[in-house]
């Protein structure tokens, strides 16, 4: 139904999600964790396209805006405060967004990611929502080593830096689409149409990304694309002792 659209999500990757991968994570006694993974996953995602925009396309009041736009989310998984319910009242952004420049990166920057993080943080009110239904209490776990493994290859000089940043960021989200795509016809009804109504923005989100990065060079991003390739193929078929949304293959 959906090979269209993870056809070239499955060609950017390079591999697929090991069958010994999806045979932990559809265990009862590991629901908990896919979910609450999956919640963190969806506020890293929202944070870093935040700071992004912070740090690369606006002026301070816009970029305070965008703090306070993510507050009650963080506050509710770092320290535990307010009720879930509440949280899908604060997804807008209160204040436009103000380019530092009239760069056309810029603008494109703002456009895409303040989408992405609207999204995000409804995807992350969705998964509340099932965790609720499902009765999955919300507890601290530890981060995976899946994004970090990625961006400790980021080059430290600009624009390469913002480059490598986007590249990861399209693989993250590329590799976040295969996965439910792949889960979906393995776990319960609910759980798996929710999985299918995040295909096609995870798959706009990984694009968005990539042509971001286009924007800041004239070089083919085809080399820095096939090395982060070779990196993320590693984390995921490689050895891994955490189940996590976007470990390896369990030890």
């Amino acid at each position: 139904m959906y090979s269209d659209l993870l056809a070239p999500i499955r060609q950017f990757l390079t591999c697929e999600t090991p069958n010994a991968w999806l045979q932990l994570a559809v265990k009862p006694d590991n629901l908990p964790v896919l979910l609450i993974d999956h919640l963190l996953c969806e506020l890293k995602a929202a944070q870093a396209a935040m700071l992004m925009i912070r740090k690369y396309a606006v002026d301070k009041d816009s970029g305070d805006a965008l703090l306070n736009w993510l507050k009650p989310y963080e506050a509710y998984v770092y320290r535990r405060e307010g009720d879930w319910r509440e949280l899908s009242k604060f997804n807008t952004l209160k204040k436009a967004m103000i380019p530092k420049s009239s760069s056309a990166f810029e603008q494109d920057l703002i456009d895409k990611m303040v989408l992405l993080i609207k999204e995000e943080l409804h995807h992350f009110y969705q998964v509340l929502e099932i965790m609720h239904e499902m009765n999955v209490p919300y507890q601290n776990i530890e981060a995976g080593k899946y994004a970090a493994g990625l961006l400790k290859h980021v080059r430290t000089h600009e624009p390469a830096t913002l480059v490598d940043r986007l590249i990861c960021g399209a693989f993250i989200e590329a590799r976040s689409c295969e996965r439910f795509a792949a889960l979906a016809p393995l776990v319960e009804q609910r759980l798996s149409d929710f999985y299918v109504s995040l295909l096609r923005s995870e798959a706009r989100h990984y694009q968005d990304y990539l042509s971001l990065a286009q924007m800041l060079t004239e070089d083919d991003l085809a080399p820095r694309v096939a090395y982060f390739a070779g990196v993320e193929k590693s984390l995921i078929t490689g050895a891994d002792s955490e189940f996590k949304f976007h470990s390896g293959v369990p030890v």
